[in-house]
């Protein structure tokens, strides 16, 4: 009897034991999140890379890992950047009183280059640096606030772009640009991965500030002392020197046209990947650590 209950209890856990392994569990190559953080923005009106003006920036993401080094992610953001003279203690900058306001629609595709093995559910690769670097575009519309009305400034062509002797200098609502950064990766439970990065826009633009070469005068503008019209007013919101003279004069430095914009993006992100049975060998090939 003592034999026949020994044998039971072998029985029961080989079966176990297979069963076990039958139903181990591992996660899809895919995994999908969201994105949260804030923003700023580098450019004419912050050259000095200051952070007086920083936004929520949100986004949703879908990343593929082709192997525990290397992902490749496609995202969609959204942020509000801007910027003011104001915030600076540069005397040409408090002088010249510019500011702006955009909201930002952004969609990318950027690879990813962990510096250590990383694979969710795995204890003893849970963490890791990375590397990111792609290619994105985005929607822009430079604002700003005159007299509690808001006014968008690329239709008044703030550095003469309504005008056929700078026609060149028009720009379109959407650019292109190329994020670069780094982060860290944690998976705080199987499936469920955290990140926190910060990524660099270099963009193609130098309007997105709406500000980037010379004044062109305040008679580009069809100027009327007793009722000037709006874009003139904005060209040049500097009040009278000493001279009397405001700074807007044909020909003067208004932006830095040798340098594009920028803006930066620093987000915490929550990514999910659904459950598989297929070994990790059957989806990436054979992995060895």
């Amino acid at each position: 009897m003592l034999v026949f209950f020994k044998r039971i209890a072998l029985l029961f856990t080989v079966t176990a034991g297979i069963s076990n392994v039958s139903a181990q569990e591992f996660f899809t190559p895919t995994e999908y999140g969201v994105l949260l953080g804030g923003s700023t923005y580098f450019g004419d009106l912050n050259p000095n890379y200051g952070y007086k003006f920083i936004r929520p920036a949100v986004g949703a993401f879908m990343r593929y890992s082709f192997n525990p080094y290397i992902a490749i992610r496609g995202a969609v953001n959204y942020t509000k950047v801007g910027y003011d003279d104001a915030y600076t203690k540069n005397p040409y900058q408090l002088e010249r009183n510019l500011n702006f306001r955009s909201d930002i629609l952004e969609a990318n595709v950027m690879a990813e280059f962990n510096f250590f093995w990383f694979a969710t559910g795995e204890p003893d690769h849970r963490f890791t640096p990375y590397l990111t670097g792609g290619f994105g575009a985005f929607y822009f519309e430079p604002y700003t606030t005159y007299n509690d009305m808001r006014y968008n400034l690329r239709p008044l062509g703030t550095e003469g772009q309504n005008t056929a002797e700078f026609a060149n200098r028009k720009y379109k609502p959407y650019s292109f640009c190329i994020p670069v950064g780094a982060g860290i990766k944690y998976w705080i439970a199987p499936g469920v991965n955290f990140n926190f990065e910060i990524v660099n826009r270099f963009t193609f633009t130098d309007y997105l500030d709406d500000v980037s070469t010379t004044y062109v005068g305040e008679d580009m503008f069809v100027y009327n002392p007793m009722n000037p019209s709006v874009a003139s007013q904005l060209q040049d919101r500097s009040l009278p020197g000493m001279d009397g003279q405001k700074l807007g004069r044909a020909g003067k430095q208004r932006g830095d046209s040798n340098s594009k914009d920028q803006y930066l993006m620093f987000q915490f992100s929550l990514s999910f990947q659904l459950k598989t049975y297929k070994c990790p060998s059957n989806q990436f090939g054979v992995w060895q650590p």
